[in-house]
């Protein structure tokens, strides 16, 4: 099909000028921002020198001009989470309840499909492994990694780098292991570090990432990787920030290394570890780029994010795709609510 110049220029058009008008209204917004705010601070700044002049009490600044600066502050990121987040969200919703080409109405079908097609729900339990293992694993290694490194005569060098994999995408990190998990038939020199070993110790090499559900459990290796630098990162700082002389007082009484882990640097990490617990169960929820990058979601490895993509991108489907997303959804707004009031909790205590 080739593109009419002609009959598209219309359509051209009203899109630059959408553009134009959305660059202007922005740049409207930054300059009220920045004029306002700015204008009240030297009628604010007049009245404290005239009332200092004449020896009368400093006025107070009225809520009601409070309230509007933080309105003003507020505006554009109300206004981006309306058209970036709510707006999607509401629509997804919608479409959830409709047929693949969003035209009929089908109530609740979308999602009972879910649970009737065999695929699906491996998908679902696929998505259960990964939120189960990783933010475990992640954590627990990331653990392991704070107290080792503590106080190490190279510490800062050891932590940076088991945090360079945080530096790299999902994807880099998935084809960085895919050559790890590499494979070249019986008899032919390896590539694939696992089994170039498998080899080496006498094995067979065999094709990892096809044989399910091992091949599940290797692409949560890649994220585990990723996520225990961040876990380090975070618990380290809290183990720092224990109190010395709690410390001391427990080395005074005795304590084995074994009885301070669990009796003093457990509980006062707690609040740090649910943290990270949570953060990287948010993001394991959402995972794409590993499963798409390491397997295309083939071989029983597909989970919820890929697979609405799928539905709604790959087959058309666009009711089933937008159902998996809100269950996608539902699932990481518990978390969500729970980081955020175990946050408040901390910030009050």
């Amino acid at each position: 099909m080739e593109f009419d110049f002609a009959e598209e220029q219309p359509k051209l058009l009203m899109l630059l000028y959408g553009l134009i008008a959305f660059v202007l209204l922005i740049g409207g917004l930054l300059l009220l921002l920045d004029a306002v705010p700015s204008w009240f601070a030297r009628r604010r700044e007049a009245q404290l020198i005239a009332a200092s002049a004449n020896g009368a009490p400093l006025p107070r600044r009225p809520k009601q001009r409070e309230s509007m600066f933080a309105f003003f502050f507020l505006l554009p990121t109300v206004l981006l989470l309306l058209v970036g987040l709510v707006v999607p969200a509401v629509r997804t919703t919608l479409l959830s309840f409709m047929d693949g080409s969003s035209t009929n109405w089908v109530g609740l079908r979308n999602y009972t499909w879910m649970f009737a097609e065999d695929s699906i729900v491996r998908v679902l339990i696929n998505t259960l492994v990964w939120v189960l293992l990783v933010p475990l694993v992640a954590t627990a290694f990331g653990l392991l990694y704070a107290i080792i490194v503590d106080k190490a005569k190279f510490e800062s060098v050891a932590k940076s780098l088991i945090f360079m994999p945080m530096a790299i995408s999902f994807v880099g990190a998935a084809i960085i292991w895919k050559f790890v998990y590499a494979y070249r038939g019986e008899g032919e020199e390896q590539i694939g570090l696992l089994n170039q070993i498998v080899v080496s110790l006498g094995g067979e090499p065999k094709q990892w990432l096809l044989e399910s559900p091992l091949n599940t459990v290797l692409l949560i290796v890649i994220m585990v990787w990723i996520q225990a630098g961040f876990a380090m990162v975070v618990l380290s700082a809290a183990i720092k920030a224990i109190p010395a002389d709690i410390v001391e007082a427990a080395r005074l009484d005795g304590v084995s290394p074994w009885q301070m882990f669990w009796q003093i640097t457990l509980p006062s990490i707690k609040p740090a570890m649910i943290v990270v617990v949570v953060t990287i169960s948010i993001a394991t929820l959402k995972v794409f780029d590993i499963v798409r990058t390491g397997t295309n979601g083939n071989y029983d490895t597909s989970v919820i994010a890929n697979e609405m993509y799928n539905q709604s991108f790959r087959y058309g489907q666009n009711g089933q795709g937008s159902a998996l997303a809100v269950v996608l959804f539902v699932l990481v707004i518990p978390l969500v609510i729970y980081q955020i009031r175990n946050l408040r909790q901390q910030r009050e205590g």
